[in-house]
């Protein structure tokens, strides 16, 4: 393992505070998988605190990655638990890391050219963009005060937007203008003014916050292995173990710095699937990398690792901690639609910049047909079932653009 950089100059109250605005961004989509499978939201923030711990550890702390419960796994926990119960469940989901480590030793004895070779711009680019628009729905959605599937409306729609509408702006403002310690922060900036403005029209119910104990012990889980069960979620992680190369060379385009070489991509997916094997073993949700704290790290400019230990050494503390939990979870949909529809953009534009950097020639007929397919499809949200089996989003889209760009000819002047 790299032995693990010395702090950045950065005075350690800017990291910690930093680190509170990624672990914010993360906290809803964070404890959204728990809320809707069952599993305690609690486990979760421990699972992704320590999960991103372990990612630093086998990483040598260079990557600014946050990883969090991951949504590929809501349907497939809820069948699984309906089916097996609760404990074969969570072992399943431990069992998930295998499919990771088998990815890790793949890099690892083929190198990091492996990935280059099946990915280059013209196919990385439209997943990146998939990345971000494929939830650009979600986002509209709750800025409307919807759900984020937009089949219930949580709070009216003209007072939803002028919520979102505050978030937006204010984040925008402070992203552009701000200079010092307020540039560092424009996210929380917009959370905070959306959320004050949530409070005085009415649409924040602090009787939650009332009734919630302030320290409380997550209620672990010993896993129970089922063969049955353990192969039915395996599959499942094919999924985000794709979008976990997307999310590196996303990162690695905001920052400049080629993660797949150093510390090496099979690095990353052994540290991510330490994390799922931690979140299962204790009864929590598979984690992976977040497209909405990338798109954090961009608006933000502050690409120290650093501030990530600090995001997760938080959600370790909160996660027994029951009045914050009870806090964060007040906060109104629109607050965070507002702020996501410029997070999940912004991760788009990654995308776009990546085809743009490397002169990807869309004019060359091979070229449009990847990048139209991919974003066709995505954004479509078409969806291959083969036996139980959904391929959708970012992992249907990363095999049709890899598959495209191995069998279509190149033109001798290609990209």
């Amino acid at each position: 393992m790299r032995e693990i950089p010395i702090e950045s100059v950065e005075p350690m109250w800017r990291q910690a505070i930093s680190g509170a605005q990624i672990l914010f961004v993360a906290f809803g989509a964070l404890v959204l998988v728990p809320l809707l499978t069952g599993l305690d939201p609690s486990l979760a923030l421990l699972g992704a605190g320590v999960g991103t711990l372990l990612f630093q550890l086998v990483t040598g702390r260079q990557v600014p990655i946050f990883l969090g419960s991951s949504f590929a796994f809501i349907a497939p926990i809820i069948f699984s638990m309906q089916n097996w119960g609760v404990a074969a469940t969570t072992g399943a989901l431990a069992c998930v890391s295998l499919v990771y480590f088998l990815f890790a030793g793949l890099v690892w004895k083929h190198g990091a050219e492996i990935v280059h070779r099946y990915m280059p711009p013209v196919v990385v680019g439209p997943i990146i963009m998939i990345i971000g628009l494929s939830l650009a729905a979600v986002g509209v959605n709750m800025a409307m005060g919807r759900s984020g599937d937009g089949r219930i409306e949580l709070v009216p729609y003209a007072t939803a937007l002028a919520v979102a509408g505050v978030a937006f702006s204010v984040t925008v403002v402070v992203a552009i203008f701000a200079r010092g310690f307020l540039s560092l922060v424009p996210i929380l900036s917009g959370v905070l003014a959306g959320y004050m403005v949530a409070v005085l029209l009415g649409l924040v119910d602090f009787a939650p916050l009332a009734a919630a104990p302030w320290f409380s012990m997550p209620a672990f889980v010993t896993p129970r292995f089922e063969w049955a069960a353990v192969l039915f979620m395996l599959p499942v992680a094919l999924a985000p173990a794709i979008e976990h190369v997307g999310d590196v060379l996303a990162i690695g385009g905001v920052t400049g710095k080629d993660y797949t070489e150093k510390p090496g991509l099979h690095r990353t997916l052994l540290g991510d699937g330490l994390g799922v094997l931690f979140a299962g073993m204790i009864g929590g949700p598979p984690i992976t990398t977040y497209s909405e704290v990338t798109g954090a790290v961009t608006l933000t400019r502050n690409y120290n690792p650093a501030i990530m230990t600090w995001a997760a050494g938080l959600a370790i503390v909160l996660a027994f901690f029951g009045k914050f939990n009870a806090l964060l979870a007040t906060v109104p949909v629109p607050v965070m639609g507002g702020i996501m529809m410029l997070m999940f953009g912004s991760v788009a534009s990654i995308g776009l910049n990546t085809l743009i950097k490397a002169r990807v020639d869309l004019e060359q007929p091979r070229n449009l047909v990847i990048v139209s397919s991919v974003l066709v499809m995505g954004i479509g949200g078409l969806a291959l079932n083969f036996d139980g089996l959904t391929l959708q989003g970012v992992s249907l889209c990363a095999v049709v653009a890899v598959l495209l760009n191995l069998i279509l000819p190149k033109a001798r002047s290609g990209a």
